[in-house]
């Protein structure tokens, strides 16, 4: 078969892949010999000299080895992964970071990000069918489950941060962001009555789920605080007296510069949470408290799941990392 060469990868790579991918699913098998230079080189239309150089990356990577007289074949069978995340954060950077620390070399995670792109997130999923071990997906909506997903195995698929809809058997780690922020919220009760008014800026077009909104009214009706929910930051002045809670990062550094033209001191003359924990975080200002998932510990629970298929079934609490800006 004719190889289609993209823009993002050598004509090498590409092929190297390919080889890596059938053996990961069990085309070849340890000690399987694999066929010779020139049998792939009239396959896959591609130079001797290309499959050749394929060869050795695979050798590079532990895969394959080679013997005179044997040829190449199969040492180490390498499985592959498809993780599959909505958008690029620091936080989610801890979440890979965690799961392919977990993971030995023997198994390739190839990263994508679908960006809430319904017809992007649906194209990946159709091209990745059959060519991975395991598969690892954030959704695109939440409140949508796409039908592409139940072309999956079950046994082979874990959702990560998915919405509150029935999940049939399929394994997830989930946040809650309804009752565990409220009950995080509960825990700073005290901290919150320090403050006139509450504000949780939800900005229109944020993809985070709206009944958090729901959750925040219900806290602050039964603690009797002034609250307000804002879809908008323009024109936007940080007031004092007032607590903010920010779901963006770009909303996070907005309220803090605004605070400095208007001579406010944030955690003094008015308080800050930020919704999902990332480094920068510890060091702005003096902290910027959050309410977060531990996304280290998703990364650790995910990688179990590759490792062992085990089934997961799990909401992991919204915690607080208290600091000076509350």
């Amino acid at each position: 078969m004719e190889i289609i060469f993209g823009q993002q990868t050598t004509k090498v790579k590409q092929l190297a892949d390919l080889i890596s991918q059938d053996i990961s699913m069990g085309r070849y098998k340890v000690d399987d010999a694999l066929p010779s230079i020139n049998q792939l080189s009239r396959d896959y239309k591609v130079s001797r000299d290309t499959v050749f150089k394929a060869f050795i990356d695979l050798k590079e990577r532990g895969i394959i080895d080679s013997t005179p007289g044997k040829g190449y074949y199969v040492v180490n069978r390498q499985k592959s992964i498809l993780l599959l995340l909505d958008e690029y954060s620091p936080f989610k950077d801890t979440l890979y970071n965690s799961i392919i620390k977990h993971l030995s070399s023997r198994y390739k995670v190839d990263l994508w990000f679908h960006q809430y792109n319904e017809s992007l997130f649906n194209a990946i999923l159709r091209e990745s069918l059959g060519r991975y071990n395991k598969y690892v997906v954030m959704n695109f909506d939440n409140e949508k489950f796409s039908p592409n997903l139940y072309k999956i195995d079950s046994s082979k698929l874990l959702l990560l941060d998915f919405g509150k809809f029935d999940k049939k058997d399929y394994s997830y780690i989930c946040q809650d962001f309804d009752d565990s922020f409220y009950q995080a919220l509960l825990q700073l009760a005290d901290r919150l009555r320090h403050y006139k008014r509450f504000v949780l800026l939800f900005v229109k077009g944020t993809k985070h789920p709206r009944s958090t909104c729901d959750s925040f009214r219900k806290f602050c009706a039964d603690r009797e605080f002034m609250c307000e929910v804002r879809e908008d930051v323009e024109g936007m002045k940080v007031r004092e007296g007032e607590v903010y809670i920010a779901i963006r990062q770009v909303d996070v550094v907005h309220i803090i510069k605004q605070s400095r033209i208007e001579g406010l001191v944030c955690g003094t003359d008015f308080g800050l949470l930020a919704y999902n924990e990332t480094p920068a975080y510890e060091v702005i200002d003096r902290g910027i408290t959050t309410l977060s998932i531990d996304w280290e510990k998703m990364g650790t629970l995910t990688a179990d799941f590759i490792l062992t298929g085990k089934q997961i079934h799990t909401y992991l609490p919204t915690e607080i990392r208290l600091r000076g800006s509350l």
